[in-house]
């Protein structure tokens, strides 16, 4: 996307967020397909937080709220963190991802293109590690449409998916969950990849991640992100795979696996290509993706989380200034 929102005129960004909403619709389409009435009503929810609150901020900062809210930059960002949320949540608790992703992550650090991390995986991890068993409740596939509208309504606007009586039956552990457990349990292999994996990648999140990679393509053909930052996040996961297969031999989490399972592919086309709080240069880009790569890697084998997309980018978020500053002294030292 350049070299950072700040450079682009306001209607440029509007058109960068709009075709940014257009790669997401596969994928949209796709989450609302496994997560029912439930998913669309946190869409909603965290779509129409983002609008508010982008408002309200812009008003305390004696901008026009109008003009800011056009860019669709915070519609992508609800988007985005609705997406990374089960459905069924309070409502209260996507309000609060939205209002630390748009407040706190975004307007503090003087808005659209200065804040240096992703608003959305800001807001996210901050409800992640304060809310960890709500946010741990997904549906149990085909079942996502079992709950009613009504019902949906109904739990996400008063206590959440455990106010259902049958919600024991609606849940269950994702796969990366299960890979966990059953890893630490020294379960057998074969075991392992039977409840978890499926055609090509973790059961249940291969054909979201498809979606996203489908839209990720159309972003890098249409100029729109370039190819950098998903390659190298990627490449950063997949070489850190099989380097543990060299290693220790055959696992449970394979390549296919971890590049299609969780939200491997939101992060590489989506989410870490956030041109303001990425790095700079091509190869700057190169080894930010493949930080977050690496970084996505080890916390899913060895750290609390099954999923850690947004730990991996807010922590190259944190290097993004230092890649910038010694990348070009390390190429002209390579060249010398």
């Amino acid at each position: 996307m350049g070299s950072g929102l700040h450079n682009k005129t306001p209607g440029n960004v509007s058109q960068v967020m709009l075709l940014v909403i257009a790669a997401l619709l596969p994928g949209l389409v796709v989450f609302i397909y496994q997560t029912g009435w439930g998913g669309l009503i946190n869409l909603g929810i965290a779509a129409i937080a983002a609008i508010l609150f982008e408002s309200l901020a812009l008003i305390l900062r004696h901008k026009q709220p109008l003009a800011g809210i056009k860019d669709y930059s915070a519609l992508v960002t609800g988007l985005l963190i609705a997406l990374c949320l089960p459905p069924l949540l309070p409502w209260w608790i996507t309000v609060l991802a939205v209002m630390f992703a748009v407040l706190l992550a975004k307007h503090c650090y003087g808005g659209l293109g200065q804040n240096i991390f992703n608003p959305a995986m800001a807001g996210y991890a901050i409800i992640l590690v304060s809310f960890p068993r709500e946010l741990s409740l997904w549906p149990t596939l085909p079942d996502a449409f079992t709950t009613t509208l009504t019902s949906a309504v109904h739990a996400t606007f008063n206590g959440g998916l455990g106010l259902l009586p049958n919600w024991d039956a609606l849940t269950g552990a994702t796969a990366l969950d299960k890979t966990r457990d059953l890893s630490l349990q020294q379960t057998a292999i074969p075991m392992i990849k039977e409840q978890t994996h499926g055609l090509f990648g973790a059961i249940n999140s291969e054909w979201i991640n498809l979606a996203y990679l489908v839209g990720g393509v159309g972003l890098i053909a249409k100029k729109v992100i370039s190819w950098q930052i998903p390659a190298g996040v990627l490449s950063g996961l997949l070489l850190c795979t099989l380097l543990e297969t060299l290693i220790a031999g055959p696992t449970p989490m394979g390549p296919g696996f971890h590049l299609f399972s969780g939200a491997t592919m939101l992060c590489a086309f989506f989410i870490a290509t956030d041109p303001v709080s990425a790095a700079a240069s091509n190869r700057g880009r190169i080894i930010y993706g493949a930080g977050i790569g690496a970084l996505v890697f080890a916390i899913r084998t060895w750290g609390s989380y099954p999923d850690s997309i947004a730990f991996a980018v807010l922590l190259m978020n944190c290097l993004v200034p230092m890649i910038d500053r010694i990348e070009p002294h390390l190429w002209r030292r390579n060249s010398s």
